[in-house]
């Protein structure tokens, strides 16, 4: 399956009232998600708290999407690690349990982005690897001088940083996905590939109308956008308990 163009959603993992994984309650909103827009679905990126889950509860997860969503939707798997060892065993696992393409980001302070992600590529069995710039997880990230040299498909940039944005769709020859809601209306018309977005969850039709070059969409996505950067996933949480009826719950963060 190639990869997509227009906006996904980095998909949160719901919980039940007990705490445990709701893999059908996950796999339903992903299914009303695409009916309302989305071009593909990110399963265990860091929206779905990956950190707080077993590898049987990643690959439940995985596969509980898709099957949810049409054939024809590209399924993405967060197996981005610590280091090169988990981030290939979450890789090779993510490829078994059905996913389409996987998207990592390189354990902190990596000196060898071309070693990494090509030994990614190897175990993923063919699949598409994204890159993922998102420098507070993966401190420096990945230089856009790097990116043209990597053995990667494309490239999620989570900075929320509009000139790196443009240099990257200027210069890389490769997929350019925007992960920050506020910057669709610049990433689109601009001709980024497309956009993986939390935001998503809560306001799919917003998010694809900014990414096509909306103002007024852009300007609409600011409260949430805003909610996202202060609360994170919990307020990701509250608000699609609010509209949907799902429950709050995040787990404690686990290390990897």
């Amino acid at each position: 399956m190639d990869l997509f163009t227009g906006v996904g959603v980095a998909l949160v993992t719901l919980l039940d009232d007990a705490g445990d994984v709701d893999t059908a309650a996950t796999g339903a909103l992903a299914a009303d998600l695409v009916g309302r827009g989305m071009q593909a679905v990110l399963a265990c990126g860091t929206t779905g708290e990956p950190g707080t889950l077993t590898d049987a509860e990643r690959l439940d997860v995985i596969r509980a999407v898709r099957d949810a969503v049409p054939p024809g939707v590209p399924v993405l798997a967060g197996t981005g690690a610590t280091s090169l060892a988990r981030a290939a065993e979450l890789t090779a696992a993510a490829a078994a349990a059905g996913a389409d393409a996987v998207l990592a980001w390189p354990p902190p302070g990596c000196d060898d982005l071309v070693g990494y992600y090509a030994e990614l590529g190897r175990v993923a069995d063919g699949l598409p690897v994204l890159a993922y710039h998102i420098p507070w997880i993966s401190s420096p990230g990945i230089p856009v001088s790097a990116l043209a040299g990597l053995p990667v498909a494309g490239l999620k940039d989570s900075s929320g940083d509009p000139d790196r944005l443009l240099a990257e769709v200027a210069h890389y020859p490769g997929r350019t996905y925007v992960g920050s809601s506020a910057l669709l209306a610049l990433a689109g018309p601009i001709g980024g590939t497309g956009a993986i977005l939390a935001a998503a969850n809560a306001e799919p039709e917003l998010c694809v109308a900014a990414f096509a070059g909306n103002a007024a969409a852009q300007r609409q996505l600011t409260d949430v956008h805003l909610a996202l950067r202060e609360g994170g996933v919990p307020a990701l949480k509250r608000i699609l308990a609010e509209r949907r009826g799902t429950i709050p719950l995040s787990r404690p963060a686990a290390s990897e």
